[in-house]
């Protein structure tokens, strides 16, 4: 089977989609994720408390946060196709057009959210690497699946990304996903 680069996989159908489950409201987040956003939000010890989500979609859930929490909140929303629904310009929220690849934060975050995401990205061992470094000492990292890390932490796996196929077939949402292949390092 030939194995796409993540250059390749970003202009895909079934990645480079504006249509798939992105309207996402800050509800679906506690449910998907099982936590409350706003409470984690609210006990960071930093102020403000800053949060990225990763594949963020729309960013209806961020605009909600952003209005509960006011200046308590800093809030970065990362996605691939960049069709934003919220107002623009929302203060203490800033929206980014990128591949979570490729993008690489100025700061640490409380909180890092990713839903459904995953399942679109190629290097996905690189990024969960990546993101814990991007995280302040007691943050919190969540994605849907299960995958879950408190504090930040240089992370090395011992494997060597070699491409990703996007004709893998539904997932469990029945959206189209991306397996993504590895070798020992």
């Amino acid at each position: 089977m030939p194995l796409t680069t993540d250059d390749e996989l970003e202009n895909s159908p079934v990645v480079a989609n504006s249509l798939m489950n992105r309207e996402r409201r800050l509800r679906s987040y506690d449910r998907e994720l099982g936590i409350d956003i706003v409470n984690v939000l609210g006990a960071a010890r930093t102020r403000p408390a800053r949060w990225l989500d990763l594949c963020c979609g729309t960013a209806n859930a961020l605009s909600e946060a952003a209005a509960l929490l006011g200046d308590d909140v800093e809030i970065v929303g990362v996605d691939l196709v960049g069709f934003f629904a919220c107002p623009p310009n929302p203060p203490r929220l800033h929206l980014v057009t990128a591949s979570v690849t490729a993008w690489r934060p100025g700061t640490r975050f409380d909180l890092i959210t990713c839903v459904h995401g995953l399942h679109y990205v190629g290097d996905k061992l690189g990024l969960l690497a990546r993101i814990g470094d991007w995280l302040t000492d007691d943050g919190l990292f969540v994605a849907n699946g299960r995958i879950r890390r408190t504090g930040r932490a240089s992370i090395t796996l011992p494997y060597r990304y070699l491409g990703a196929d996007d004709q893998a077939g539904p997932n469990y949402t029945g959206q189209p996903a991306v397996h993504s292949h590895y070798a020992r390092a």
